[in-house]
């Protein structure tokens, strides 16, 4: 009996034995697909990361770099000679405005200057452009704005230093206000995409301008000393032509707008 109950308590053990092998095994099959769930979990994480970024980078505005080539090639196409000529007159105002807080006959003449540099830069910018075949929407927007910018600072400084006289003032102000109204109906016309083409008539209104404005500007004993009297005069003459020609040539820019306000 006791040699019975010994063979049965090893029996026992080995059954528990390979009862518990499988358990076991299990566990540790159990912590390998744990461990390969987390490795694939991390191996997800980067190309998820990467698909965000690619999606973040399909909302940026896609550049193409032949457009901006033909961009850069259309700037440096504006940027010719006569345009450059056009630019310049612009810049010079400031310049010559300096000058008219300084009453002495250096400063004067030093406007006068860079004044006629200016008008022959408003010469040479159309006459280089024709000759050159470099005529350009940039080029003709902008050099009847230069005119208009030039001319009414020069006007406001004059009235400003009491060098337009008593009588002066009235053409200055017939002046500026045919700028604003052919200013204006530039405007207009360009919405509805209608050139307003600078007549011959304006050029010498322009011309009148650049001859009346320097000649007014040295107009003064300290400046010009004896010569100080016919200077005013002649700047008076060529003011005045000015504004008479800016009359005209104001009615004839209305009266060819005209037609088309009537259009609905």
């Amino acid at each position: 009996m006791a040699t019975t109950t010994k063979t049965n308590k090893k029996t026992v053990k080995k059954t528990t034995k390979s009862v518990s092998k499988p358990v076991k095994t299990k566990k540790k099959a159990t912590a390998k697909v744990v461990e390969a769930a987390s490795m694939i979990e991390t191996e997800i994480t980067p190309i998820e990361v990467t698909e965000s970024i690619a999606q973040e980078q399909q909302k940026k505005p896609f550049v193409n770099k032949e457009i901006v080539e033909q961009v850069k090639k259309d700037v440096k196409k504006q940027m010719n000679i006569p345009n450059l000529l056009t630019l310049f007159r612009i810049w010079a105002i400031p310049g010559i405005v300096v000058t008219f807080f300084f009453p002495t006959a250096f400063w004067a003449w030093l406007g006068v200057v860079l004044f006629a540099l200016a008008g022959i830069s408003d010469y040479l910018d159309g006459y280089l452009a024709r000759h050159w075949n470099q005529l350009s929407r940039f080029g003709r927007v902008l050099d009847p704005i230069a005119d208009k910018l030039l001319v009414g600072a020069m006007l406001l400084m004059l009235a400003y230093t009491a060098r337009l006289g008593d009588w002066g003032i009235i053409p200055a102000v017939v002046i500026l206000c045919r700028e604003i109204l052919v200013s204006g109906l530039r405007e207009f016309l360009a919405e509805i995409k209608v050139g307003c083409p600078v007549t011959r008539l304006a050029k010498w209104k322009t011309a009148c301008q650049m001859v009346a404005l320097p000649m007014l500007m040295v107009a003064e004993p300290n400046f010009s000393g004896i010569y100080a009297n016919a200077l005013y005069t002649l700047g008076q003459i060529a003011l005045w032509g000015a504004a008479i020609l800016t009359v005209m040539t104001g009615y004839d820019y209305w009266k060819s707008g005209r037609k088309y306000m009537d259009e609905e």
